[in-house]
């Protein structure tokens, strides 16, 4: 006879000084299965992580999180309402197509060289300049810049733009009060700027990415909301997870000094391959959270429809069946799978991943030509939570 949900094992308390992989690999060694406070049964391997994200029998999440947040209105309520993240179905169809197209692989490879020039041009007045905040210099600035100009904001504006994004991010997780407040204001923000973004495109038409975009939702199945609520996905999106990834990156990097000498001395070669090292072993994404629509029996247990179930990101990239020495930094490494599993699978699949790998490749390649002698100036930058998006610490670094 199958286990029940009562079976799992809990989560064990956070012992001080733990990290938050040291953490996960602790609630792993109860069983390949263990529940969380907030009730999410979450699986550690990567043949379970797949299996949780599985559409035949899983769905993602909708207005769940926000309730279980105790949110029921209020801009990021509407956002999450009328996201392409959090949609399935027809309805995730219909969101994703226009996107899809519009991301298509040949354009977004076409703006390597702009995203290069962005990267060099942000990196080169660092040379000399002393001790400076590495999220505020360069991990935040870059990708809030690349996609500002991709859905036409005009350059003077990424400041505000970005401060905006940063706040906002915070509100699609679990979070006190005063956080979602100001989570709720700058969404509000966000939306009016992006509807003005695109009224402007719809009066005066570009050959850029939004215009494109808008012109394949024209008479299609997408409300007004709906439009506007993707193109704010695509801004949260392609830049609060690049900031993250891009500093662990770096921070890893820096602890691992010959690995760093080795970008130095060949960014062409290792630039690829420390971005894709960077995003296993130190994940920006904790987990990735969905609901089973179908009763299933995993490892003896019967997880019923309607349970919350997640893939913990921290535990499925350091899996010793397909990851040799998992938790070693190795940008050598020749085992990451194919397709990197921190974009997700099937047709939830990042579409900004072509993006994202240009942007921290780029970046990475630009560091290693122009501030070869880069050190951390104090603690490394830490990414922090095991599930959704990983909060971030600063890190000070010197040229």
């Amino acid at each position: 006879m199958p286990l029940t949900l009562r079976d799992i094992p809990r989560f064990p308390d956070y012992v001080t000084g733990q990290t938050d992989h040291q953490f996960m690999q602790a609630a792993r060694a109860r069983g390949p299965l263990a529940m969380d406070r907030y009730g999410f049964v979450t699986a550690f391997s990567q043949a379970h992580m797949e299996m949780f994200n599985d559409d035949r029998w899983t769905r993602q999440i909708e207005l769940e999180g926000m309730r279980a947040a105790g949110v029921s209105s209020g801009p990021m309520f509407d956002f999450v309402q009328n996201a392409l993240l959090f949609a399935n179905g027809q309805t995730h169809r219909n969101r994703r197509a226009p996107l899809v197209r519009t991301f298509a692989h040949k354009v977004i490879a076409e703006l390597r060289p702009e995203v290069a020039a962005r990267a060099e041009a942000m990196i080169a007045p660092l040379r000399g300049a002393g001790s400076v905040d590495f999220v505020q210099a360069i991990a935040g600035p870059l990708p809030a810049q690349v996609i500002a100009a991709i859905v036409g904001a005009p350059e003077e504006d990424t400041a505000m733009f970005a401060a905006h994004v940063y706040s906002a991010v915070r509100g699609l997780s679990i979070v006190g009060p005063e956080e979602r407040a100001a989570s709720d204001t700058d969404m509000r923000h966000l939306d009016r700027y992006v509807a003005g973004l695109i009224a402007d495109r719809r009066t005066a038409p570009k050959e850029d990415f939004l215009t494109d975009y808008l012109r394949r939702t024209q008479d299609g199945p997408l409300s007004e909301t709906e439009v506007r609520a993707q193109m704010i996905g695509v801004v949260l999106a392609g830049s609060d997870t690049t900031r993250g990834a891009l500093t662990a990156t770096v921070s890893h990097l820096l602890q691992h000094p010959e690995q760093w000498r080795m970008l130095v001395e060949a960014p062409q070669t290792w630039a690829a391959a420390a971005a894709s090292e960077g995003l296993r072993f130190d994940p920006v994404i904790g987990s990735l959270a969905r609901i089973t629509t179908e009763p299933r029996e995993i490892e003896g247990v019967m997880i019923p429809q309607g349970t919350l179930v997640a893939g913990s990101m921290l535990t499925a990239l350091r899996d010793p069946a397909v990851y040799a020495a998992p938790d070693r930094f190795d940008i050598t490494r020749q085992d990451h799978p194919r397709l990197h599993p921190v974009f997700g699978g099937g047709p939830h699949r990042c579409l900004g991943e072509a993006l994202a790998r240009i942007e921290l490749e780029e970046a990475l390649g630009a560091l290693a030509r122009i501030l070869p002698d880069l050190e951390l100036d104090g603690p490394p930058a830490r990414l922090r939570g095991y599930g959704a998006v990983r909060d971030l610490t600063s890190m000070r670094v010197r040229a």
